[in-house]
């Protein structure tokens, strides 16, 4: 067996562990209870060397056997809560999985396949699993149709961008995220949380925003992360009034300035930084400058480790914190010769900043000229009344397509405004875009659909 090439995640439980706490709605955790007791059951130390598939009724269980298991099995699959055991299988296979730790019961299917250890609170006395291995991590993408790909990382590599930094920098930080810790985006903060001494408190499933964020005040959350999904969620449910945290986290989507300064005016105590990560490349970097899009120095330089170039527009990424590989007998390259993990994310270069204009599987296609929506929004979202909206695509015989944007204006418009509203907002389209992705259609909708990864539901990807 050759030795680990990484300290595993129990390692950094180190001194001071007495009032950091993990917590969901109904259970809070002490790190003290982590380090000296199991959350496995019986059993449990037959997983050595395992490839072990986790999947948790919720956060917190998760949590805490994240910490048991590394270092120890030699494949850990984080199920998200979203996938369900029929589509499980195929995965199961592909990742060559012969255990599962679950607090859930197995299918038929399944019964007697697998070795299967049950996961619960801290309450046996820990037998001290020996760590003799780097763990390998693997993740779903977030796509939104067929089976996602499989990815895998190393624990170096997830923790690459929080050592990068120093892991004081946020010491005695408690975490929040409305991210799933299963994903990579959640995943991130819980290592951040772990491994820079601090707390943190996890959502529930299906929880509503309000009561998640009176639970993050009550648990004296100082630092945050979401999409800009979610935080526009959070800004029209009006339940950021008494919340005031330190430091406020965004990334996964696009964040424009328009929520840029909205999050600044409901936080205005707040350090509020946006960053580019993605499960496939890892942290890329992160912007504190209250500005979108990121200065146009970082391509073309290594930085703390990361190497960034554009070819045809699309962002290229090549560090020791993306992910190795693919998983499966038919995966494909996850870079290309030299390295580099296409992003897919598009961006355009103006003055001294770059700035993402969206996702190149995204463009709507209008006689041949290129729409991408994400850009158009930027547009509409900077008008005062509106607090969230969407640029789709609607067939049309004569250009092939035309845009059609879904628009959420604040709480309490007067619906006598609503065709001022629209006029000025073609206006601001009309100034600022093209004149093909200037909007054909403008609807105010009541609600915009997130996927599970917290991202706006977009049928044109």
């Amino acid at each position: 067996m050759s030795p680990p090439d990484s300290v595993a995640l129990r390692e950094y439980l180190g001194p001071g562990l007495k009032d950091r706490t993990i917590s969901g709605a109904r259970h809070s955790v002490s790190f003290t209870d982590i380090a000296q007791h199991s959350c496995l059951t019986e059993r449990s130390c037959e997983l050595s060397g395992r490839s072990v598939l986790l999947a948790t009724s919720g956060q917190l269980l998760s949590a805490l056997a994240m910490i048991e298991l590394d270092g120890v099995v030699r494949r850990l699959l984080l199920s998200p809560p979203d996938l369900d055991w029929d589509r499980l299988q195929d995965l199961l296979e592909q990742a060559d999985i012969d255990a599962i730790v679950t607090d859930r019961p197995l299918p038929p299917s399944h019964a007697g396949k697998y070795f299967v250890v049950g996961v619960d609170l801290p309450q046996r006395k820990s037998t001290g699993s020996k760590v003799d291995r780097a763990t390998e991590w693997l993740m779903l993408t977030s796509g939104t149709s067929g089976l996602p790909k499989i990815v895998r990382h190393t624990f170096d590599g997830l923790a690459g961008a929080i050592i990068a930094e120093g892991p004081a920098r946020y010491r005695n930080a408690t975490w929040g995220t409305f991210y799933d810790i299963r994903r990579y985006g959640g995943l991130h903060i819980f290592l951040r949380a772990v491994i820079g001494g601090g707390s943190m408190v996890l959502s529930e499933p299906g929880e509503a925003v309000a009561a998640y964020v009176a639970r993050l005040r009550a648990g004296g959350v100082t630092h945050i992360s979401g999409t800009p999904s979610h935080w526009r969620r959070l800004l029209m449910s009006g339940a950021s009034a008494d919340f005031s945290p330190d430091y406020v986290r965004l990334s996964g989507e696009i964040a424009d300035q328009a929520l840029l300064d909205g999050l600044a005016r409901a936080f205005p105590h707040a350090s509020i930084g946006h960053a580019y990560a993605s499960t496939e490349a890892g942290v890329g970097f992160s912007v504190d400058d209250g500005r979108e899009g990121f200065p146009a120095h970082l391509i073309g330089q290594d930085h703390a480790g990361v190497e960034m170039k554009v070819v045809d527009g699309s962002l290229r990424i090549r560090s020791r914190r993306t992910a190795r590989a693919y998983v499966g007998a038919e995966a494909p390259p996850l870079a290309d010769a030299e390295g580099f993990v296409d992003t897919g994310d598009m961006v355009e270069r103006r003055g001294e900043r770059y700035h993402f204009v969206g996702r190149r599987g995204g463009i709507i296609n209008i006689g041949g000229l290129k729409v991408h929506p994400e850009e158009v929004e930027a547009v509409i979202n900077r008008h005062v009344c509106v607090r969230m909206s969407r640029a789709r695509s609607r067939r049309s015989p004569i250009t092939g397509a035309i845009v059609v944007a879904d628009v959420i204006l604040a709480d309490g418009t007067d619906a006598a405004r609503h065709e001022t509203i629209r006029a000025e907002i073609l206006g601001q389209c009309k100034n600022r875009l093209a004149a093909w992705k200037v909007p054909a259609v403008i609807r105010f909708v009541e609600r915009l659909d997130l996927t599970a990864a917290g991202k706006l539901v977009r049928t044109d990807a």
